[in-house]
């Protein structure tokens, strides 16, 4: 028999996310599934990157804190976790989930590790054509450092029918998170693209937590939210055939609307007609939203239509490193002192002939973002300027901070606070492969 609803909580909605209302939606939410979404687009290549030095490494940093605040409510109220905090290394993270449970004290909990989506050797064999830049995957030669696959919800859905009490992925299409949980509630066949589509419009507007209930939204004025401070993540109450109302925990901050539905739905959002997915392409333009209650969204309409044949890859790769100083000035004149500044250090690199490319000059509070020029008018008292570039080595991106930080004694009066910092970048670039060449796989691992 199959569910007639099902209550899935948005736990997280970046890997640095809050923790707080996660623990909130778990003891007062009374959620079937809680869903953490902790990846973007470079995390799994950072987290790969970790994993290089240290192989019992490459998940999410935060998991441990997570799992220690929320398994122990979860377990005792029979909430399953599903996420993808396990990044580079799902297999280490399944791990020490089920070793935290041991120490809880939560014999028996069943963790899955979902695995399949590192397609790094695939990529390096191959030469497959780059969606997002001119080239193929071979032009990045030995640059590359991690190669990931963006599966649909099949794995999740197996290890929910394994008995999971915990579903740790890698790189997986954001909504499959949310989309697992419905397909195996409710049973739904893997080509009913009608309810697989909804499903993905609900799994879209709950991935980024927060953003849903008021976060990214505030605008003093404009669109006042209360209780920002305190804000709670949303929940979904999902009917089989894929409609929805959404929510949040009676009496947490932030606010759930209409307005607020309407920003996410759209978020990072192309063609709101075919929003391509690992298991369906989805269709937003027939979504529509009713306020049923005080922070509480109805949500209908949406379908999809079948799966694409190819599956997108990110693939991360090191390009070079970034340099940048920074340095404050103060009281009257501060704007002209920073301009002369500025000017000083793209001099002193261009004297030295430090091989740097896209350089930035910047003074934060006048033009780093807002470029119309109005931003001096009236002049501000304080600023700080800021000088950022990229190089081929890690010695010629020490020569930007190096500069701004010799404005101390050769430069203009008044400068202080100076601070530099290199970092290597890790850059990702995109492809396509298809489907059939990628075979997730579920282990389990038991407390």
């Amino acid at each position: 028999m199959t569910a007639r609803t099902i209550r899935i909580g948005a736990g997280a909605g970046f890997s640095g996310d809050r923790i707080e209302p996660a623990l909130e939606l778990v003891e007062h939410g009374q959620l079937d599934f809680l869903a953490f979404e902790c990846l973007a687009e470079r995390t799994i290549a950072l987290a790969q990157a970790a994993r290089r030095i240290d192989p019992d490494a490459g998940f999410d940093p935060l998991l441990e804190d997570r799992m220690r605040m929320v398994l122990p409510a979860a377990h005792a109220r029979g909430v399953r976790i599903v996420t993808n905090m396990g990044a580079a290394n799902p297999a280490g993270a399944a791990r020490l989930v089920a070793r935290i449970a041991r120490e809880l004290g939560l014999d028996g909990l069943r963790v899955a590790a979902v695995t399949g989506d590192d397609v790094l050797d695939i990529v390096r064999a191959g030469d497959f054509a780059l969606t997002d830049r001119p080239g193929t995957s071979r032009d990045l030669g030995e640059a590359i450092v991690s190669a990931n696959a963006y599966l649909g919800a099949g794995g999740i859905v197996a290890a929910l029918a394994g008995g999971a009490d915990v579903v740790i992925t890698g790189r997986v299409g954001d909504p499959a998170l949310f989309l697992g949980p419905m397909i195996h509630a409710f049973g739904w066949a893997i080509d009913d693209w009608e309810r697989l589509g909804r499903g993905t419009v609900v799994g879209h507007l709950l991935e980024c937590a927060g953003q849903v209930t008021g976060g990214y939204f505030a605008d003093p004025g404009v669109k006042d939210v209360p209780d920002l401070a305190r804000l709670g993540f949303p929940f979904a109450d999902i009917a089989a055939d894929g409609s929805a109302v959404l929510g949040k925990v009676d009496g947490s901050g932030g606010c759930l609307s209409i307005a607020t539905c309407k920003e996410q739905l759209l978020y990072e959002i192309l063609d709101p007609g075919a929003y391509l997915q690992a298991d369906v392409i989805a269709d937003f333009r027939t979504v529509g939203f009713e306020q049923v209650a005080p922070d509480r969204v109805a949500v209908s309409g949406g379908s999809g239509s079948p799966q694409p044949d190819t599956l997108k890859v990110s693939i991360g790769y090191g390009d070079g490193f970034f340099g940048e100083g920074q340095m404050s000035y103060a009281g009257p004149g501060a704007v002209a002192r920073g301009r002369l500044a500025l000017d000083v250090v793209r001099e002193r690199l261009a004297i030295t002939g430090v091989a740097v490319t896209d350089l930035r000059f910047e003074m934060i509070g006048v033009d780093a973002i807002d470029r119309t020029g109005r931003g001096d008018t009236p002049e501000p008292r304080e600023i700080r300027v800021r000088v950022a570039g990229r190089a081929a080595t890690r010695a010629a991106a020490e020569r930007i901070g190096a500069e701004v930080e010799a404005l101390y004694t050769n430069g203009p009066f008044g400068g202080g606070g100076a601070v530099t910092a290199v970092r290597e970048v890790l850059a990702v670039a995109s492809t396509l492969i298809d489907r059939a060449r990628i075979s997730p796989a579920v282990h389990y691992e038991v407390a």
